[in-house]
Parts: structure tokens; sequence; C-alpha cells
């Protein structure tokens, strides 16, 4: 069997050929906020812009896979586009109807909190969500899948949690994916909160310097790796502390329209830079339960868009389900019974078939914010 960097070069390559075939630089900017990333500076072409549809254009000039991010105050995030390899160019679209004081950032590496810079927003403007009844009607769907997934990901977190407290290893273990299936769908919103996903998701190797390494995936190493420690409780207990606190603001946030859009797109990075290389769940090997929930949250933010999607552009419609029917008949091939085969029993050729799918469906879905800030 190949190694993890061996087969993750082998679909870094897929990705960063197919992106480059699909996602080049517009023509026409459309009144887009040129940026400029490289590996050590982040050149945004104007630092305000008024309330309402806000477009940036980031095109990576460095030698680095790299985000980025536009955040209001306390790092909360309005809008970020991910998985920016060298020499592609992509857009974000974000609704900010307040006007105030934002923040963008470039993170070379996708690391860090970035190369940030100010970016003010004058004036005021009627969110879309007031003005069109299927845009309202599409985030309050979504906000309620939210808050089901949100009740799920507290019970199945505190059976886990339980478990590891208990020193029952083998039932942690069948525990640990199936848990993480919540958080996986619902990421996007977690992450709109910059001072928690860390705590609850942060791998050993991206920590940030002066963060404890905290969260699943240091309990993912106590029970496949090191052993359960002597802090393995504590850490246990401050995961279901984050993971009841994420629940609870999870239920107040208001999200925009794009923000679902950009979310489903979000959630397919993710899965292109961290479940199909085998990196996030590196000890485990269960990244395909965590592949198998980032695309069913995708799927979800879709489908509360959908009447929106249906009457703007119905032919993106067709593609978006023959590309999700794609992606989940790829996926189906690895199940077994409640759950999935583990990482390291698939093949390069079972890799590179599943990358191919989702890039397949990743263009499609990095359409969908412009559909919906028509």
């Amino acid at each position: 069997m190949s190694s993890i960097p061996a087969r993750a070069s082998v679909v870094g390559a897929v990705l960063v050929l197919a992106a480059c075939g699909t996602q080049t630089p517009s023509e026409e900017s459309g009144g887009a906020i040129a940026v400029s990333a490289n590996d050590s500076a982040c050149e945004v072409a104007k630092n305000s812009a008024a309330a309402g549809t806000i477009t940036f254009e980031v095109t990576n000039k460095g030698s680095r896979v790299t985000e980025f991010y536009l955040y209001a105050e306390g790092d909360r995030i309005m809008g970020e586009v991910e998985n920016i390899t060298p020499g592609l160019t992509r857009r974000l679209i974000v609704e900010v109807s307040e006007g105030g004081k934002y923040e963008t950032a470039c993170k070379p590496g996708m690391q860090g909190k970035g190369i940030r810079g100010d970016f003010t927003v004058t004036g005021d403007a009627q969110k879309a969500v007031d003005t069109d009844e299927k845009l309202a009607e599409a985030t309050q769907s979504y906000q309620r899948y939210v808050n089901s997934q949100s009740v799920a990901l507290v019970d199945k977190t505190k059976e886990f949690v339980e478990a590891v407290k208990a020193g029952k290893v083998d039932e942690a273990k069948a525990l640990f994916p199936v848990a993480r299936i919540y958080w996986e769908r619902i990421e996007p919103v977690a992450e709109s909160f910059g001072d928690i996903d860390p705590k609850i998701d942060g791998r050993e190797d991206v920590i940030e310097e002066g963060m404890e390494f905290t969260g699943y995936h240091r309990l993912e190493k106590d029970l496949w790796v090191s052993g359960l420690q002597p802090d393995s409780n504590a850490i246990a207990d401050q995961l279901m502390s984050d993971i009841e606190d994420l629940a609870g603001r999870a239920k107040t946030v208001e999200l925009t329209p794009l923000q679902l859009a950009n979310g489903a797109k979000e959630l397919l990075d993710e899965v292109a830079t961290g479940k199909i290389t085998g990196e996030e769940d590196r000890y485990s090997h269960t990244d395909l339960w965590d592949f198998r929930s980032n695309v069913d949250g995708s799927q979800a933010a879709v489908n509360a868009l959908r009447p929106v999607i249906e009457e703007r552009d119905a032919e993106l419609l067709t593609t978006l389900d023959k590309q999700f029917a794609a992606v989940d008949a790829v996926l189906e091939k690895h199940r077994v019974g409640d759950g999935f085969k583990l990482y390291t029993e698939l093949t390069e050729a079972d890799i590179k078939e599943m990358a191919e799918a989702v890039d397949a469906l990743g263009e499609p879905v990095s359409q969908v914010a412009e559909v919906v800030a028509k």
C-alpha cells in the first residue's frame, strides 16, 4: 500500500490540473475588486466598497495554495474562498448590508491569521432576504437544517465524550466518526465563528502558535496512537463545552443566501484539501465519513437554494443534480455497513476517481453564488 503523501500527490495533480482548466481569470471583472495574493503580500485594489453585494476576484501569484477572507468585528467570517492554487483566480461574492470596519485577509499555505488589511463598507443596504421571498425561505430552510444537525451533534458528541472518559476505547473509536458527521455537515457555520473552529477541529500540524492542540483530533490521536493521556478527560470536557457553545451560537446566526452558496463550495474544498488526501483523520483513517458528510452539507445548502436556482438557471440545477449523483455513486462503492472503508484501504485509482468526481461537482457549485447574486 502506498503512503498517504505519495497518494496525496496523485490527487493534488488531478485537482490542480482540473482547476486550472475550469477556473480561469474572467475577462470582464464586472466591478469586482481585484486581489493579488502571493506568499508574502495581499494587495487589494480597493479598501472600501458600498454596502450590498461585494465581489472580490482573487488571483494567486504565489507558490503556495492560499485562501481569502472578509472578516467582520471579532473575526466573524463574512465570506471566504479556499484552495486557491498558484496561478488560479477565484471569486468571492459576499452580501454586507451594514456599513462599518471590516478586514480582508490572504492566508498563504492556508494557515495562521493571514496577511490582513483594513476594509471599510460605507452606507447600509437592504438585505436580499427582505426583498426576495424565495431567498428568505432558502435561508429559513437552511437554518432549520443547521438547528437539527446541531442537536444531533451535541447528542452524539456527548456519547463520544462519555466513552472517552469511561476509558471505553473501542466504543469511543466507533463513535468518533459518527459524532463528526454532524460537525462536518455544518462546518461553514462553525467556521463563521473564527475562535471556535480551531479548538474543535484543529489538526496538530496547523494549530497556530500559542494554541493548545485540543478537540476531536487530539482525542483521535489519543485513541489510535498514543493511548489515553492524563489530560484526555479534560480535553473531552472542553470539546463538549465547545460543541455546546457552537450549538447555541448556531441558533442565533443570521445567514445570507450568499453564505449558503459560498458554504456549499467551502465544503467541497474541505473534501479536496483534506478528506481525499487522508490528511484530516490521519490517525483513525475515517476520512470517508467526513467526505460523505461534507457532500451532504453542500447538497443541503444547494437544496435550500433550489427554487432560486431553478428560477434563474434551470440548466445549472440539472448539472448540479447530475454531479451530486455521480459523487454519491462513487462514495457508495466504498460503503461498509453503516460506515465506510478506511482511507488506508483505498487504492490510488479509488482516490483519483473520487477526486475527479469532486472536481466535476465543484465547478457547477462554484457558479451558485453568481446565480444567487443576480
